[in-house]
């Protein structure tokens, strides 16, 4: 995955080499497979009955949420689906997550170069109101669809709220019940000191202690289910949506759009003492049938896969230069695997040898000249060979770009090439062109949840005096419930909604020159 600011990371160093040494498998003692479908790729070392059936739930998983919220496809979303790594245990999922593992039983990286998900292949310990991987995988995964298929902002407890509502999915032989109890958050629920409803709505995100985050995800599933299954109350939520995302604080959209907060409050309680909790029963037939085909991995991909594992989770400098070093030895038996040159090229790319990475796109693309992968890898090793030479030759970033356009053209519907094109102009300092700028936007319909991605569309709404846009694509960011208060996409949003002209322009900075069209 390219390096360049596109969404934020938690780097790892030695944790890598030592799930390197886990995960990597050779032929001879592996058989790992790929599951591709329309939402997601899977990679695991599984039977293919196993894997085609994991991948057939969560694309039955997908289709529930969509049935059940009637939100449409989106054009161009399976060339940019999520890709699963299914590892052998919650050990391999915190020694690939790093620093701050401890709870971690999976977890989730929204990219433009590709949405990615760690998981272990089972779960951990015999209780069964503990909280299991394919729950966090389905709470992960919510995330993804309510950002990928809404424009509208959300606080933190309908986020994680929905998140958690739709986590709980059961499958049975008919089909997929939704709304199904939130067992693991019932002490929070029912033992804890009950979150103040004020707090519960408080967009401020102050600190808040375990338990109160405990509440949070527990009291916000409970106000989601109570909002998903009265007709009223739903109603009344949407007042409260359209309120918050028209700059109404949190407290006091829910005051308006509900009544009264502590009125709610009540209605919550008495849905909590209820002895039965309602579900929906969403059939099997009403989903459609899955589309997925299996492959065992080429012999190179069997020798990589490990370190592409690692590569996808992200690097830092040292780790970075680990890896390219570990992989090296491993890819050099395949010159004639496009896929694992491919791979290779990017790890190489991200240890800065860029010699090296050139070479292995080279190789992919002798064997299959659309290897978008290669191709991209093609473009950002000569963009950034230029940019490092600080050229002012127009004809050099034209060539640079030419191998990013032909990336494109292999499937113009895959993001990151969008966001490279548009990328490249800010590399240059010139001012970016309609095509691109019409890149950067199609970019991020297609994966609006890359953080970095939105920030740099929202600079340049800004820049095109679009406030209103600008200010609707930063709510989302600013309320985010696990960043800080202060956090920059806060102090943005801040400084758009106070109209201070000069404020404003500042934030813009100094407008690229133009440049003239090839």
């Amino acid at each position: 995955m390219s390096k360049w600011g596109m969404g934020v990371r938690r780097w790892m160093t030695a944790a890598l080499m030592v799930v390197g040494a886990a995960l990597s498998a050779s032929p001879a003692n592996a058989e790992w497979r790929e599951a591709r479908a329309r939402h997601f790729i899977l990679y695991g070392n599984m039977s293919e009955s196993d894997i085609r059936a994991m991948a057939t739930r969560l694309e039955q998983f997908d289709a529930v949420l969509r049935y059940f919220f009637a939100l449409p496809e989106i054009e161009g979303q399976e060339s940019n689906p999520v890709t699963v790594y299914v590892v052998p245990n919650g050990a391999a999922v915190r020694r690939l997550y790093g620093k701050g593992s401890d709870n971690v039983l999976g977890f989730y990286q929204p990219r433009v170069s590709g949405s990615v998900a760690f998981t272990p292949m089972r779960g951990e310990g015999d209780n069964p109101n503990d909280m299991q991987p394919q729950q966090v995988l389905f709470h992960e995964y919510a995330h993804h669809f309510l950002v990928g298929n809404s424009s509208s902002a959300y606080p933190a407890w309908f986020s994680e709220g929905f998140a958690e509502f739709t986590g709980t999915a059961k499958f049975d032989r008919t089909g997929v019940m939704v709304g199904v109890a939130a067992q693991h958050r019932a002490y929070g629920l029912l033992m804890a000191s009950k979150l103040p409803i004020e707090t519960l709505f408080d967009s401020s995100r102050r600190k808040l202690d375990s338990m109160q985050l405990e509440q949070v995800y527990g009291r916000g599933w409970l106000l989601t289910h109570l909002t998903m299954f009265d007709p009223a109350q739903k109603a009344k939520l949407g007042q409260y949506f359209k309120l918050l995302n028209t700059g109404t604080p949190s407290i006091q959209a829910g005051n308006q759009a509900f009544g009264s907060l502590k009125d709610l409050d009540r209605d919550l309680d008495r849905y909590l003492r209820r002895g039965t909790i309602p579900g929906v029963l969403v059939p099997f037939d009403r989903l459609g049938t899955p589309q997925v085909a299996v492959r065992v991995l080429s012999a190179g991909e069997q020798a990589l896969i490990g370190y592409r594992m690692q590569s996808d989770r992200g690097v830092d400098d040292k780790a970075g230069r680990d890896l390219y070093a570990r992989a090296a030895a491993a890819v050099a038996s395949y010159p004639q695997d496009a896929v694992a040159q491919g791979w290779f090229a990017e790890m190489a790319y991200d240890a800065s040898e860029d010699a090296a990475a050139e070479a292995a796109a080279d190789r992919a693309l002798a064997v299959d000249a659309k290897s978008q992968q290669a191709l991209l890898y093609k473009g950002l090793i000569h963009l950034r060979r230029v940019e490092t030479a600080k050229s002012h030759d127009p004809k050099l970033w034209e060539e640079a770009r030419s191998w990013i356009v032909k990336a494109n053209r292999a499937d113009p519907n895959a993001a990151e090439p969008l966001a490279v094109f548009y990328r490249s102009f800010m590399m240059q300092g010139e001012k970016p062109r309609a095509s691109a700028i019409a890149g950067l936007g199609r970019a991020f319909e297609l994966v609006p949840q890359d953080g970095g991605l939105r920030m740099m569309l929202v600079m340049q709404k800004v820049r095109d005096g679009a406030i209103d846009n600008a200010k609707a694509l930063l709510r989302p960011l600013a309320f985010n419930p696990h960043l800080s208060a202060d956090n920059p996409a806060a102090q943005m949003l801040t400084v758009l909604e106070s109209g201070n002209q000069e404020a404003i322009r500042i934030l813009a900075g100094p407008s690229p020159a133009p440049t003239a069209a090839p």
